[in-house]
C-alpha cells in the first residue's frame, strides 16, 4: 500500500515536472515522463532487496551501474551549467530551463556521450532492475530503455534543428549513451 502511494506521488511530480512536455508526443520530454515512470516503478518493487545479499555477482553490477548514474547526473548537469549557455528557446517551449543550452557542449563528458543524463537514467533502470530479476522487471527496464532511446532520437532531431551543422558534426564524434561502445 505504501509504495501505491508512493507511486502515485511520484508520478503526480513527473507529470508537474513534464506537463508541458505531455501536451506534446513531438518532443523529448514526452518520452522521459515513461521512461521516468519504469524506473520508479523499478525502484519501488525492488528497495527492498537492494541490500539483500549485497555482495553476489548482480548486486555488485548492479552497484556499479548506480554509481555511474550518480556520476553521469552530477557531471553532466555541471557541464551544461559552465558550458551550455542559457536563453529562452522559442522553438522548443516545452524544455525545462536547464534544457535550453544556446552552444553545443562537447567537453568532459559529453564529448564522448551525448546523452549523459540519459545515460544516467539508463544505468539507474537496469542498476534497480539487477535487484530482482523478475519477468515484470524485465519488461519495466525494457520499457525504461526504449523511452530512453525514443527520447534521445526525439532530442537529437531537436538539437539538429537548432544547433543544425555543428550538432551534425558532434554527432559523428560522439556515442549516444555509452563511451566508445553505444
Amino acid at each position: 500500500m505504501t509504495r501505491a502511494i508512493i507511486f502515485a506521488a511520484g508520478t503526480l511530480g513527473l507529470l508537474y515536472f513534464s506537463r508541458r512536455s505531455m501536451k506534446n508526443p513531438g518532443v523529448h520530454g514526452f518520452y522521459r515522463f515513461f521512461a521516468f515512470e519504469a524506473i520508479l516503478a523499478l525502484i519501488l518493487l525492488n528497495h527492498p532487496l537492494w541490500f539483500a545479499d549485497p555482495f553476489s555477482p548482480l548486486h555488485c553490477l548492479s552497484w556499479l551501474l548506480l554509481a555511474a548514474s550518480i556520476f553521469f547526473i552530477i557531471n553532466a548537469l555541471l557541464l551544461l551549467k559552465q558550458h551550455g549557455g542559457h536563453a529562452r528557446r522559442e522553438d522548443a517551449p516545452e524544455n525545462l530551463s536547464f534544457e535550453n543550452t544556446v552552444q553545443v557542449v562537447d567537453r568532459g563528458l559529453y564529448r564522448y556521450v551525448r546523452h549523459p543524463m540519459y545515460s544516467s537514467l539508463l544505468f539507474l533502470a537496469w542498476g534497480a532492475f539487477l535487484k530482482n530479476v523478475t519477468l515484470l522487471n524485465i519488461g519495466l527496464v525494457l520499457l525504461a530503455t526504449f523511452m530512453l532511446l525514443t527520447a534521445a532520437k526525439f532530442e537529437e532531431k531537436e538539437n539538429l534543428r537548432f544547433f543544425g551543422e555543428t550538432y551534425a558534426a558532434y554527432m559523428q564524434r560522439s556515442r549516444m549513451f555509452i563511451p566508445w561502445i553505444f
